[in-house]
């Protein structure tokens, strides 16, 4: 080969073996749960081998599976030239460390926690978005640091999937002091962050905008409806996580009514705690929303447990009091029998396609019914030289009636209940 010649310096597709147990669940089926498992492993830039799976009451405390299925993993591994077993729950230290032993050498064990860890830390983009994957990673880490020093002085973690941990950092020179030093720092440039961002939010509660936010399982096409919403140009990708980072922005409604619509992180069954506390001040986007917009995928065979994966995790973030509304997306992939059973099953919920703008003007038409049914009406009359409350009434309320009267400017207003209190002033005795 000649000195001039170029090398492909791409990393190698790594081969994955997955391994899943079956403990009976009704909404997710081992098989259904290892397909996900499988496209996060591809998102991750894995390449699935083989798969295999085992029914099981408990997990097994020293190997997760039995010790029969261990040895039928590390069989699998040798005889599909595998780099990575991708187990489907998350692993204990001791499992993890005790399936090291049985596998090949050259094998990484990791598990769905680690996995989408991994993803998150290839898909963060801005400062924010990094230090939270580098919070959970940590968090993730620490209780993991004795079970992984065995395979890290081999270099058995090497590179690929599932290591991206630290960002470079030579995970060798880490220990549990420098670990939990690493978290406070994070943990304080978090908080800075977080404060900057609980000034901008606090602005937009006392603007009186109605605040929407828009929840749901990952890939159910959040971007592509707040794009087709507002016409914003917001990263959408048919692949899980796509986007990580939070994204507002401003809509006015037919009526003439501002309000802010904000994508969120996607959620998943299994959602490593990790992240939700990691990503808390993103996820305060939802929690102080007036308005949560739950989109799920119509198109998929799994929405009903998708729903239920989400609603977890609203509870978990304290969410479950904020009004919702479910919208279905991706209704252009249903034929005319599924769609109509759909409708008939979730009557009360909204049915669109983002990609092909149907469904828009009535989700539009809900959201403005939503907004003005928690607005208050007043009767106010205001001073000529309280110019500023006329020009917030006309920005952020509905006018009903506007004269001049001697003492000043008379309106009946329909106002938002966030920024009524503005108004409580100059109410007509």
């Amino acid at each position: 080969m000649s000195r001039f010649d170029l090398k492909d310096t791409a990393e190698p597709i790594e081969r994955a073996v997955l391994v899943g147990v079956d403990r009976g669940d009704p909404l997710w089926s081992v098989d259904e749960s290892l397909a996900e498992l499988a496209r996060l492993a591809n998102t991750a830039g894995a390449e699935v081998v083989a798969v295999t799976s085992q029914r099981l009451d408990a997990p097994n405390p020293r190997t997760f599976v039995g010790s029969g299925k261990a040895e039928e993993v590390a069989q699998l591994c040798r005889a599909h030239a595998a780099d990575v077993a991708i187990f489907d729950d998350e692993l204990s230290p001791s499992q993890q460390s005790n399936l090291e032993k049985i596998v090949p050498r050259d094998v990484k064990v990791i598990d769905r926690t680690a996995l989408i860890l991994d993803i998150f830390a290839l898909h963060a983009t801005t400062k924010e978005g990094r230090l939270q994957v580098r919070l959970a990673q940590n968090q993730y880490l620490l209780p993991r640091l004795r079970g992984m020093w065995a395979h890290l002085a081999s270099n058995r973690m090497g590179g690929g999937v599932g290591s991206r941990f630290g960002e470079g950092e030579s995970q060798l020179e880490v220990d549990r002091r420098m670990v939990r030093k690493r978290i406070t720092s994070i943990k304080r440039e978090l908080k800075e962050l977080a404060d900057n961002r609980q000034l901008q939010r606090k602005s937009r509660y006392e603007s009186g905008m109605f605040r929407v936010a828009l929840a749901g399982y990952t890939n159910a096409g959040k971007s592509s409806l707040l794009n087709a919403l507002t016409g914003a140009d917001v990263l959408s990708y048919d692949q899980l996580f796509a986007t990580l980072d939070s994204t507002t922005r401003k809509y006015e409604l037919p009526e003439g009514r501002e309000i802010t619509l904000t994508d969120t992180v996607g959620f998943i069954q299994k959602l490593p705690t990790t992240l939700v506390e990691a990503f808390k001040s993103t996820l305060d986007e939802v929690v102080g929303a007036d308005l949560v917009l739950h989109v799920v995928d119509a198109s998929s065979p799994q929405f009903e447990a998708q729903i239920s994966a989400v609603e977890d995790v609203l509870g978990q973030i304290g969410a479950q009091k904020v009004s919702r509304v479910l919208v279905f997306n991706k209704v252009d992939l249903l034929t005319p029998e599924e769609l109509s059973a759909l409708t008939a099953r979730h009557a009360d919920a909204v049915f669109v396609s983002a990609q092909e703008r149907t469904g828009i003007d009535q989700l539009i038409s809900r959201i403005s019914w939503i907004a003005a049914s928690q607005d208050e009406v007043l009767d106010i009359v205001v001073p000529y030289e309280r110019g500023d409350i006329v020009s917030l009434a006309h920005e952020r309320c509905r006018i009903v009636s506007e004269s001049f009267e001697e003492d000043g400017t008379h309106l009946t207003v329909q106002a938002p209940a966030s920024c009524a209190g503005l108004f409580e002033p100059f109410r007509r005795a």
